[in-house]
């Protein structure tokens, strides 16, 4: 995509700019930043969100805040530590509660994980919290780091891309003025409308416009402050609340666990988006409760549930796509933002792998092979929530006080008890996506476990998440992986290979050599395994397979597969 001005001063370089600040953007601004590879993000906004947006940060999600040192300052974020994050059903707020998915507040969170296996066995449990809180924690963090600058109130006008690199033409939006800047690489992490995806010519493939009595069709967001909502709620207070009768179908989260909230729902056939006022915005709030609650509405917009979308492709040359610019979801399950944070997670450590020179530039190409199938298998878990939500509907008598209505919220309680535990108990989803196939993953010939939405058995074949266990210090296994590369050794497997840490200086890899007990073998089925800066299993194996750790270090870094190799070489000076 051409710039219009040539004459443009080059005020700036980095090794990587990043266009969008929400979570991908700045999450791979601190994948970066802590590995010393320079970024510089723009974003078109003030600031990050002011708006709640997503509502639930995954498990996986909070093992990767936790490998950057900041899981503890997101879990004391938005509710109160003793709020419950409880999913409840209602046929009106201030009506008839249907059904409720208890579920723990975040002070419990640290005591019940360590108690929790099979397929909840984690490092961190998930976290209610919403995503403006998220974005502000990644944002203090990414500033702090040397090398990174944030320019928020800055957009991209345009880029060219040659054999140097990117040269990116930004504009202030205070001023008007703009200037321009030199980059190795572009990621967009711009949101659906991703201008950076369009100039590469790629579109969305997938599901959209699906119509539903709920989240199919348009939908009105409203963040409003209501103070006395607890007070005139007869319920136990929830985390969120969802609202199922036939007049107005809704959801709400609590955003502060005081008097904020996040209130979503569907817009009826004749209600015209164009025309809403800030009454309107508050009236809806209120049918939903059944009572006319008070509430100062803070801001609110319309928006599409019913996608299914993901791009049919994730790289161009020097030019990525993360985050929503990738995929977009109906927001069920809370996929979107989680899976926008591993895109940045997967693809931050390669890119500062070939800036540094470690790796070929071909490895990058391993990103789209990883990371579309993901993004295909989480729209599609999300899109099977949105139908066991939005297809079920309300029985006409239901909120009557009457023996039929009374039998109408039997059933529907008893289907959305059901329906939470699947949408909202999801450790198959959270931790079971899964790299096989790629080029930089090697295989053993095992068979992964078939995948589930709600069970995950852990597993160490290659091409997943590393299995987690707690040590009998109280310690997380994770927290002994090394930043960027582990070797992981049941007993004393390296000591035969005196040339370990030699080969590791020569091919160039941070790898550390950690040495569990022997009793530790049985959950990864191997006398080693080469954990990824990603927390994947790269490799396993016995220890008659010591030797090999060169090859396949060297395999996993993408220097000796043919599929990379082709049209491979080294990028980055601007570290």
């Amino acid at each position: 995509m051409l710039v219009g001005r040539s004459v443009l001063e080059t005020r700036l370089t980095a090794a990587v700019l990043i266009v969008g600040g929400g979570p991908c953007g700045l999450m791979l601004a601190n994948e970066l930043g802590r590995r010393g590879v320079s970024a510089i993000l723009v974003d078109e906004k003030p600031g990050t969100a002011f708006n709640p947006q997503a509502n639930a940060t995954q498990a996986r999600s909070m093992e990767h805040y936790r490998r950057l040192g900041f899981a503890d300052e997101i879990r004391r974020e938005g509710l109160p530590a003793d709020y419950p994050t409880d999913v409840a059903y209602f046929t009106r707020y201030t009506g008839y509660e249907l059904a409720r998915f208890a579920l723990p507040p975040a002070s419990r969170a640290g005591e019940l994980i360590k108690g929790l296996s099979g397929s909840w066995s984690a490092a961190e449990l998930p976290h209610r919290v919403s995503q403006k809180y998220v974005e502000a924690v990644l944002r203090r963090h990414a500033e702090r780091l040397p090398g990174i600058k944030l320019n928020y109130g800055h957009r991209l006008i345009g880029y060219t891309e040659s054999d140097d690199g990117i040269v990116g033409e930004i504009e202030c939006l205070d001023d008007g003025s703009r200037f321009r800047i030199g980059a190795d690489f572009l990621v967009g992490a711009d949101g659906p409308r991703s201008m950076v995806r369009q100039s590469l010519g790629i579109v969305y493939d997938g599901e959209t416009g699906t119509q539903r009595d709920f989240m199919g069709g348009r939908m009105l967001a409203v963040y409003l402050r209501s103070p006395d909502f607890y007070a005139r709620v007869p319920h136990a207070k929830a985390w969120m609340y969802n609202c199922f009768n036939g007049d107005r179908r809704a959801f709400m989260a609590s955003v502060n666990g005081r008097d904020e909230f996040a209130f979503h729902t569907q817009l009826r056939p004749g209600e015209d988006e164009s025309a809403i006022t800030i009454n309107q915005a508050k009236a809806a709030f209120q049918r939903a409760c059944g009572a006319p609650i008070d509430c100062e509405v803070l801001s609110f917009l319309t928006w599409t549930a019913g996608h299914a979308l993901v791009a049919n492709g994730m790289q161009r040359g020097r030019v990525f796509l993360g985050g929503d610019a990738a995929h977009l979801f109906t927001p069920t399950g809370g996929l979107g933002y989680n899976t926008a944070i591993e895109d940045a997670v997967n693809l931050g450590w390669k890119l500062a792998s070939v800036v540094q020179g470690v790796s070929p530039a071909a490895l990058l190409g391993s990103y789209e092979v990883e990371r579309r199938p993901v993004a295909l298998r989480n729209t599609d878990y999300a899109r099977r929530f949105a139908d066991s939500l939005g297809l079920f509907a309300p029985a006409p008598e239901i909120e009557d006080a009457t023996d039929a209505g009374h039998e109408a919220r039997r059933i529907a309680g008893a289907y959305l008890d059901q329906h939470a535990r699947a949408e909202f108990n999801i450790p198959g989803v959270t931790f079971g996506g899964r790299y096989d196939g790629s080029p930089i993953i090697v295989p053993d010939g095992s068979e992964p476990p078939p995948d589930a939405a709600n069970v995950y058995v852990p597993t160490a074949c290659p091409g997943g998440r590393a299995p987690h266990a707690w040590l009998e210090d109280g310690m997380s296994l994770y927290d002994l992986f090394g930043f960027e590369w582990t070797l992981l050794q049941f007993g004393d497997v390296m000591s035969a290979h005196a040339s370990f840490a030699e080969t590791v200086r020569g091919i160039g890899a941070d790898v550390r050599l950690v040495t569990l007990p022997r009793s530790f073998r049985d959950l990864y089925e191997a006398d080693l395994a080469l954990i990824r800066p990603d927390q994947i299993v790269a490799w396993r194996g016995s220890a008659s397979q010591a030797g090999t750790i060169a090859r396949v270090l060297g395999r996993a870094l993408g220097r000796e597969d043919a599929r990379l190799l082709a049209g491979g070489g080294r990028i980055g000076s601007r570290r």
